[in-house]
């Protein structure tokens, strides 16, 4: 995967980061998913398709709420460990691009992408949303970042990963930043809700979440991943005891289609 607008064109495969991922991605506070339901997601009656799911987090973290859930992503490392870690469950999933799933029409009552519409073909994914919507049915797209200039370790991490990878995009995110646009058109905002949580790693948890990122394992050598790794934890250690915080501000967007 590459694209002129993330990380300069460098190309990244979140299927070499899997390992981490399902390790160390399943991140998202409990407080996500109970606004979610809330506000009328995830219920029982409900057929959910989650784009981008990578190792399931998202449909396996709702999965308790009762909704019948299918997660794709384009990635088939990621879709074998969403499969392992989603055992005993009837969550279906699939390798496919969100842009072209070849599933039913008019089949799902909601759709979500959790940290992954920036990925996806503007023109080509619209098309397809509204295909697989049933005619009350609501895009809803989850967004998470930490917060670089609100806590020394963030901004000292995002500088190593440039230093390792130059051409990295994901840096520098601000409170509220809004040049994220998640409203496709055809669609308007419904619900939007907009916090900030500070959430808990230690070094390990921290270290595995930033080589999990696109702008390391995603894109980077094995050997030159091994290095960063170890240059990270000397750069924690310098900087915190553990545990440690680091705020982060979670953006859901609730959209439904234009009448």
């Amino acid at each position: 995967m590459g694209q002129n607008k993330i990380d300069n064109g460098t190309t990244f495969d979140f299927g070499k980061t899997s390992f981490d991922y399902a390790k160390y991605r399943d991140i998202y506070p409990a407080s996500i998913y109970q606004k979610l339901y809330d506000i009328g997601i995830g219920h029982k009656d409900q057929k959910i398709l989650d784009f981008g799911t990578g190792t399931g987090v998202f449909p396996r973290a709702m999965y308790k709420y009762g909704a019948k859930f299918t997660g794709i992503d384009i990635s088939e490392e990621q879709i074998e460990y969403a499969k392992k870690l989603s055992e005993n469950t009837d969550i279906q999933y699939k390798v496919c691009p969100a842009e072209s799933t070849g599933l039913a029409s008019n089949e799902f009552d909601i759709i979500t992408s959790v940290q992954s519409y920036i990925y996806f073909d503007r023109e080509k994914i619209v098309p397809e949303i509204k295909r697989l919507l049933k005619n009350d049915g609501k895009m809803v797209v989850i967004w998470m970042a930490w917060l670089t200039y609100e806590s020394r370790i963030t901004e000292e991490t995002e500088k190593l990963v440039l230093k390792y990878n130059p051409k990295w995009t994901g840096a520098g995110y601000r409170r509220s930043d809004n040049s994220l646009n998640f409203v496709p058109e055809s669609f308007e905002s419904e619900t939007e809700i907009n916090y900030v949580e500070n959430l808990e790693f230690n070094y390990e948890t921290w270290a595995g979440r930033i080589r999990a990122c696109r702008g390391v394992s995603a894109s980077l050598p094995e050997n030159i991943v091994d290095e960063f790794n170890n240059e990270h934890f000397e750069l924690l250690e310098k900087l915190t005891k553990e545990p440690f915080k680091i705020p982060h501000e979670i953006k859901i967007s609730v959209l439904k289609l234009k009448e």
